[in-house]
């Protein structure tokens, strides 16, 4: 069975594509599997599946046993630029932003969107190469590929994380032959299987020993509070701000790992002066990354993450078993993490702060905070309730799906 699966424009998009792959290639190693990405990701995309051992650009024989390989390429794709909740005094106020983005970058995601239709075509025309089934994860780089896929009746499988759809899924649903979801029903799609958001096997729960033992291998003290602070690979300017302000007082009762993000880390080094260290041992209770490949360690060793409110990260902290503080961001197309934040509320499985109330406010991020780190009850019940929505069977039932379009079982 030939397999090409699509994923990229942020890492959400990613990570899932690869528990999946990973799981196609251990039931029927004979698969054959193309994984497409844009650019930006070739090479993210590459790192991380030659670190999980698959073999990528040719297959290779071991006596009568085929090695398992997996083939990246590059697509070219286009975002187009949107911003939600947006009043007329915001428009002059970011005029940059609108001639950079608005403007300038729909171009180029036009263009970028008209290439990636014309390669999708002659790849898959090319003989031999058209794909049995499409995985779509979602976002902007599958759009080409799904529109082009409808055209060649190339049936595909399209996975929304999010409760609310973005607008590359919403064009891709209405041909999809399966549409897995992660968080919702999507009342009203046609063939709609929930199976949940897939995530990579080492995102499990950690005993308390391990936990320890985590701490101290991120040069932590293993008896105090540890919480990791992330905005996702790319990093959020807006948490580091917040995060800058209140760091002092986060200090005085617990530890800290801030994640800065490949975008801002420069931006962040100054806070570089309160990690101090001493013959390679942390000798402070404060790190800063830019990014972390082990963000499975990092989180379990965390006893509080506060994070973003996209479906992969809260999928994962689930998987963990975390106490969490949602920062979900509004301006988003759809608003799908302010969404997602509140359906988790509602439910109490986890704390939110908005993010604009956040940077009214970053008081309201540290009090969160610390009443989740002096109360180890609160901390429990919201880790336990978060823990309860985890779908582990995810990147099983999900590859089901995919492999059975693929063969033909379902139509």
């Amino acid at each position: 069975m030939k397999v090409l699966v699509v994923g990229g424009g942020s890492g959400g998009h990613v990570t899932p594509v690869v528990a999946v792959v990973r799981e196609l290639l251990e039931k029927n190693p004979r698969t054959r599997v193309e994984f497409w990405t844009d650019r930006k990701y070739y090479k993210n995309v590459v790192k991380i599946t030659t670190e999980i051992g698959l073999r990528w650009g040719s297959r290779t024989r071991k006596g009568n046993q085929r090695t398992p390989y997996i083939r990246v390429r590059r697509i070219w794709a286009g975002k187009f630029h949107r911003y939600a909740g947006w009043g007329w005094k915001d428009w002059f106020e970011n005029w940059r932003i609108v001639l950079k983005d608005l403007v300038l970058g729909n171009l180029v995601g036009f263009v970028g969107f008209i290439g990636g239709i014309w390669q999708s075509f002659w790849r898959m025309l090319l003989p031999g190469k058209k794909p049995d089934v499409i995985f779509l994860k979602g976002g902007f780089v599958g759009l080409p590929v799904g529109l082009v896929a409808r055209l060649l009746r190339v049936p595909y499988v399209v996975h929304e994380s999010d409760v609310v759809p973005g607008l590359a899924n919403r064009l891709l649903m209405k041909h999809a032959a399966v549409v897995a979801t992660g968080m919702g029903d999507l009342g009203g799609v046609k063939r709609v299987v929930q199976v949940g958001t897939p995530v990579a096997a080492e995102f499990k729960v950690v005993s308390e020993t391990n936990q320890k033992n985590l701490k101290k291998a991120f040069g932590f003290d293993s008896k105090k509070p540890l919480v990791i602070i992330t905005g996702g690979s790319q990093g959020s300017l807006n948490m580091n701000e917040a995060t800058r302000k209140i760091l002092p007082e986060m200090l005085k009762f617990t530890s800290v790992g801030l994640v800065a993000g490949r975008k801002w880390y420069e931006e962040m080094t100054d806070l570089k002066k309160y990690e101090e260290w001493n013959k390679a041992k942390l000798q402070s209770n404060f790190r800063l990354w830019e990014f972390n490949s082990a963000m499975h360690e990092l989180m379990g060793a965390a006893d509080v993450v506060v994070s973003r409110a996209g479906a992969t990260t809260i999928a994962e902290l689930a998987a963990l078993k975390k106490a969490v503080v949602l920062v979900p961001f509004e301006r988003l197309p759809g608003g799908h993490q302010v969404k997602n934040a509140e359906m988790l509320k509602e439910i109490g499985a986890a704390a939110v702060v908005t993010d604009e109330d956040m940077q009214r406010n970053p008081e309201l991020l540290l009090e969160e905070v610390r009443h989740l780190v002096r109360a180890p009850k609160a901390r429990r019940e919201l880790a336990e309730k978060l823990h309860a929505q985890a779908k582990l069977d995810a990147v099983e039932r999900l590859t089901e799906v995919i492999t059975e379009v693929g063969e033909g079982k379902r139509k």
